[in-house]
């Protein structure tokens, strides 16, 4: 298994068959996954302002605990969780519909600049591309994991209503954890650790994933048994108004 190491991230890696890990463009460092199209900015929000940006949002979204289906029966998310999103962006996650939440003002002051963050890492990078032009975003997920004992499990953002190869945005407020990236393989074989790619995100921290990253891979955040305070996670996407 991978693990890129927040102190290190740009510079001391390793390497395994498949994946080569980091490699530094600008404010964007890409991380190499093959097919897919991943980058990520470790520090997009200065430390005070994700500081005061965690503070608001613990105490104004308002919080639930979303029931999922898992292996046929209905059961309690292992977080809680707040669908938020423009009029028309009703949303369905492991058979469940979800309809979206107001923007709190601070979220809604917020999804402009990380729409520009988005827009900017496609003009410089390679993946300059005509269906790139426009990074929008109509929703968010936010879930808050409270402690290690939370968490998310494998799974791939590649729902209908996402578009054939969706932008999502990925930014982390609170407490580091470990989030994963494991490669898609057919029905019947078993992932290696070289399969995985272990990547931590701090605090205020922005991860973009485009291209074809969910059509090939799965992420999950996994238990820990560390000690560790909470963690924001708000998951910026598009979704087709009014999709059924």
């Amino acid at each position: 298994m991978l693990c890129v190491e927040r102190k290190s991230i740009a510079h001391r890696v390793r390497s395994y068959r498949w994946v080569s890990a980091v490699t530094a463009m600008a404010d964007w460092q890409r991380i190499e996954l093959p097919g897919a199209d991943v980058m990520l900015q470790p520090h997009w929000l200065a430390p005070a302002e994700a500081d005061a940006l965690l503070a608001t949002l613990l105490s104004t979204i308002p919080w639930e605990t979303h029931r999922i289906r898992l292996f046929g029966r209905e059961v309690a998310s292992p977080r809680l969780s707040c669908w938020i999103g423009d009029s028309g962006t009703g949303y369905t996650y492991s058979r469940t519909r979800f309809e979206p939440r107001p923007w709190p003002p601070a979220l809604a002051a917020l999804r402009p600049r990380v729409e520009a963050a988005c827009q900017a890492r496609f003009n410089q990078g390679r993946v300059k591309q005509a269906r790139f032009n426009q990074a929008r975003f109509n929703s968010v997920l936010a879930n808050l994991y409270r402690d290690g004992n939370d968490s998310m499990g494998w799974h791939s953002d590649d729902e209908p209503e996402l578009g054939a190869q969706p932008v999502i945005a990925s930014l982390s407020l609170g407490a580091e954890r470990c989030f994963r990236f494991r490669r898609r393989l057919p029905r019947g074989v078993r992932a290696t650790p070289a399969d995985t790619l272990r990547l931590p995100l701090p605090h205020g921290s922005l991860l973009c994933m485009a291209g074809r990253t969910q059509q090939l891979y799965r992420h999950d955040l996994p238990k820990t048994r560390v000690p560790t305070a909470a963690r924001l996670n708000l998951t910026f996407r598009w979704v087709t108004p009014g999709h059924d």
